[in-house]
Parts: structure tokens; C-alpha cells; sequence
């Protein structure tokens, strides 16, 4: 790895989106605002917010939707992040995510019919879906 290099790992649920893979720098949506991880960063873990996370590999950014999740700073330019999902702008599928908010939606629309735990779970699903149309919507043009 080049010394003005980062080691990138970003891990779902559903798998690795990126495995030591050798990218310029990372920028990530957390919960105090956007931070962009370059090489010799300090040590850091810091809390994610569903956002836009920007890979720039080569001098090439590449743009995600990522969920709520983790992120962790390590010595020697390495950055491992943990999310709930991480997906390519480009393969947003934007049809689907438009259905997906319209549930949620109407679920939260029909607040007294469920409880608290529901309600969060479906605010948490309206702001990922809201999310991932931002990014597709804006990556698209």
C-alpha cells in the first residue's frame, strides 16, 4: 500500500462491499457531520448517519447510500466500516426504493395501529429508502 494510500473494508448484513481494498480517501456521513478519512488520519470511531458515503479510488469517486453503522479509523490508514447497507448510487433501484418509502409511509401514517418499537423500525426504513432516492437522484443526472 502506497504510503498516501487508505486499506478500505466496508461490511453488511448481506456481505463485504469492499475488503482491504486500496482506495485515496473516504468520506462518510456520521453523526457530527461529513469527515473525509485520508492516510495518517488519527485513530477515530465515530457513529454513521444514513448518508452518502464517497470512495475515491485512482482519483475515480465512487458514491454509496450507506444506513446507520459504525466506522472505525485504525493505524496505519486502515478504515473499516459497519453498516446496515452500502450501495453503489448506480445500482440503486429506484423503483423499488420508491415503493419502500411509500410503505413505510403508510405504515407510520396508521401511527395509533402500532407500537414503538414498530413505529422506529419504520422511521429508520422511511429515512434509508429517502436516502438512497436522494443519492440515485443526484448521481443520475
Amino acid at each position: 500500500m502506497a504510503a498516501h494510500t487508505l486499506s478500505l473494508s466496508v461490511v453488511t448484513p448481506e456481505g463485504v462491499t469492499y475488503k482491504n481494498d486500496t482506495v485515496d480517501r473516504v468520506s462518510l456521513p456520521t453523526t457530527e457531520g461529513m469527515i473525509t478519512v485520508l492516510a495518517n488520519h488519527r485513530p477515530l470511531v465515530t457513529l454513521l448517519r444514513p448518508g452518502e458515503m464517497v470512495v475515491v479510488k485512482e482519483g475515480v469517486p465512487h458514491h454509496f447510500a450507506v444506513s446507520h453503522g459504525v466506522a472505525e479509523i485504525r493505524p496505519n490508514s486502515e478504515v473499516v466500516v459497519l453498516t446496515d447497507s452500502a450501495e453503489r448510487a448506480e445500482e440503486i433501484d429506484i423503483d423499488a426504493a420508491e415503493a419502500a418509502r411509500e410503505r413505510a409511509q403508510k405504515m407510520l401514517a396508521e401511527k395509533e395501529n402500532i407500537d414503538d418499537v414498530e413505529y422506529a423500525r419504520f422511521q429508520s426504513l422511511l429515512d434509508r429508502e429517502l436516502n438512497r432516492i436522494r443519492i440515485h437522484r443526484r448521481r443520475s443526472k
